[in-house]
């Protein structure tokens, strides 16, 4: 599609992991969703200020030590959130870590422990996440920007 990162976004990658930056810059040449990187690594004082406002469930997160990003996709010049745009990022994702050979994991499909050995889309994979949830009395917890080294 012709996307491409912009250099706030390739700043956001200092400090991440060089496999998880490889997969983000494959998967911005493979998506059919323009997107950007919010957030790579966290110090301590903000992974507790998230945690506090209820942005994250726990304080052992992969963004402190440069494992994990969070994506923000874009429609045209407008920044959306709506669910099926991330699907669509993470089977970019998804395509680029299969090529790549990383193992990685999605925000919104926790109980796939490798989005690559997944035999179908990610909105698939995000359904059966909710699935299990829901059949343990439990609500899903979906993070679709999120997207984690194994």
């Amino acid at each position: 599609m012709g996307y491409q990162l912009s250099q706030r976004s390739l700043n956001k990658l200092d400090g991440v992991h060089p496999e998880l930056v490889k997969v983000v810059k494959k998967a911005i040449t493979l998506t059919k969703v323009d997107f950007g990187v919010t957030q790579g690594l966290r110090t301590l004082e903000q992974q507790k200020a998230l945690l506090k406002s209820g942005a994250t469930q726990t304080m052992n997160s992969k963004h402190l030590t440069g494992h994990a990003v969070d994506l923000v996709a874009y429609i045209g010049s407008d920044v959306s959130w709506q669910l099926n745009v991330y699907d669509d990022l993470a089977d970019a994702m998804k395509e680029a870590a299969i090529e790549l050979k990383v193992p990685l994991r999605w925000g919104a499909a926790w109980t796939v422990p490798d989005i690559r050995l997944w035999k179908g889309t990610m909105e698939e994979a995000m359904m059966s996440y909710v699935d299990t949830r829901r059949a343990q009395g439990k609500r899903p917890f979906i993070d679709g920007p999120h997207f984690e080294l194994i």
